[in-house]
């Protein structure tokens, strides 16, 4: 237990400093308005259009921050103040977005990847807390082994899942900022393109701390394992 403390704890603390920098952060640039003052549906369409993506739909979604591009359907998934919104963080989460589409079409190897784990990673993941648990266990009171190693090779697999997710976020956030860079029409100073990255960066670092997360959660279900069998 003292083992897991020292893991998770720490990774708790900077996940919970992430993520609210980050909300911090796009709440403060959704009350930046555009000096062009286009909206993230009209950011949306162009950055399609200019990467030659014309079989990829923009809707809006209900909620906060559940913004997303579906490859099943090909729509790119706003929430409605992305949608309807004519700030820095509308515009940089709608070409962020779009980024995902643009890798879809272009078939960028991570982002097939990653599609092809998702049905294993999400049966996987709602089975997973379960086969833990009671590994934990059977391997307290009997000793046996088998059922918390395949709880670990499910971490393994959801921690591999987590690191691949980081290119593929990284990707689109950089395909969306050299976008918005060279179209003067959407951003039209330096300022708001710093915006616009300071935003998509502190995003990205939501992913980094999963990341991180899902392997220190990895490396403890291991260690008792592994630590057990030594026994």
């Amino acid at each position: 237990m003292e083992a897991y403390l020292i893991l998770i704890i720490p990774m708790l603390l900077i996940s919970m400093f992430v993520q609210w920098k980050f909300r911090n952060k796009f709440a403060k640039y959704a009350e930046i308005q555009l000096s062009s003052g286009i909206s993230g549906k009209e950011v949306a369409e162009k950055m399609l259009r200019d990467n030659g993506v014309y079989d990829v739909s923009v809707i809006s979604v209900e909620g906060q921050l559940t913004d997303h591009y579906n490859p099943a359907d090909k729509t790119v998934n706003l929430s409605t103040d992305v949608y309807h919104g004519r700030s820095i963080a509308a515009a940089a989460v709608a070409a962020h977005e779009c980024g995902h589409a643009v890798q879809h079409a272009t078939a960028y190897r991570w982002l097939q990847l990653r599609s092809t784990m998702v049905p294993v990673v999400s049966i996987s993941s709602n089975l997973l807390q379960w086969v833990l648990i009671i590994g934990v266990l059977l391997i307290g009171f009997t000793g046996n082994p088998v059922v918390l190693a395949i709880g670990v090779l499910g971490l393994a697999l959801i921690t591999i899942f987590s690191f691949i997710t980081l290119p593929v976020e990284f990707d689109a956030s950089t395909r969306a900022l050299n976008w918005l860079k060279n179209n003067y029409g959407i951003m039209q100073t330096q300022q708001e393109n710093a915006q616009a990255k300071d935003a998509l960066w502190w995003a990205a670092m939501t992913y980094v701390v999963a990341a991180l997360g899902a392997l220190a959660n990895l490396l403890y279900y291991a260690a008792m394992l592994f630590g057990r069998n030594r026994d």
